[in-house]
């Protein structure tokens, strides 16, 4: 076994993908989401193909969270040496007619949840010249309608990933992955047309994998990426590229 690795918003898609790659190279992993059944579901999973994980219900907004499941991990020897900032949240609609409480749920989450797990752990990390991965997304390079909430959340996870690159430097590397258009439940209550035009704009022709972008996290805060940090790298099947519509 080798680090602690914490992933916010792992029951399902990219975090549960990213859960289960640490766990296969021998990492112990702390899932976490604010639905604990479905986290309990991959950390069982985890264990039963023989790696070690736990699942926490934990609500990145709140920071009486935070401090329980440190106090909790913190108790049991578990303190992470690599964070994965995946949780997020999003409300489809144009600014004028987002509702002020869904802009701030939407910032509170996506970006807060990046805040407030360094303020937590920054101490572990820097004891254990760990890593930090945040989750953010080509919405931070492109626009969408009926996305500026999250666009902005995520296009301040790419500034807030450089800030904190400085920040900690040189104990704690803090990076960036922006996946496109990945195969995920959100893509499940999308029209073909909107499904139609993502594979356009992707010049590999196709929707990601969540394993394609947890492979990426993993390399990103492993050693083969000892002089990488302050980076936003899209994984994007091409999409920021192109500007097929």
């Amino acid at each position: 076994m080798n680090r602690v690795v914490l992933i916010t918003g792992a029951a399902n898609g990219i975090g549960a993908a990213v859960a289960r790659a640490f766990a296969e190279q021998g990492d112990d992993v702390v899932v976490t989401d604010v639905d604990a059944t479905t986290a309990a579901d991959v950390a069982r999973d985890i264990r039963e193909r023989g790696g070690s994980a736990t699942a926490h219900s934990l609500d990145v907004a709140s920071d009486a969270a935070w401090q329980a499941l440190s106090d909790e991990l913190r108790a049991a020897g578990r303190a992470p040496a690599v964070l994965v900032n995946n949780a997020f949240r999003n409300t489809v609609a144009p600014a004028h007619e987002l509702a002020p409480a869904d802009w701030q749920a939407t910032v509170d989450v996506t970006l807060g949840g990046v805040y407030r797990s360094v303020r937590t752990f920054h101490d572990a990390l820097t004891a254990a010249r760990g890593a930090v991965v945040n989750v953010a997304s080509v919405h931070a390079l492109l626009a969408w309608p009926g996305h500026p909430a999250y666009a902005a959340a995520k296009g301040g996870i790419v500034a807030l990933t450089r800030q904190l690159s400085v920040e900690y430097a040189p104990h704690v590397r803090v990076n960036a992955v922006l996946p496109g258009s990945i195969a995920t439940r959100v893509w499940e209550s999308v029209d073909e047309t909107a499904r139609a035009a993502a594979l356009r704009q992707a010049t590999l022709g196709r929707f990601g994998l969540p394993e394609e972008i947890a492979s990426v996290v993993v390399f990103l805060a492993g050693a083969g990426a000892s002089y990488v940090t302050g980076v936003a790298l899209p994984v994007d099947g091409g999409q920021s590229t192109t500007v097929a519509t």
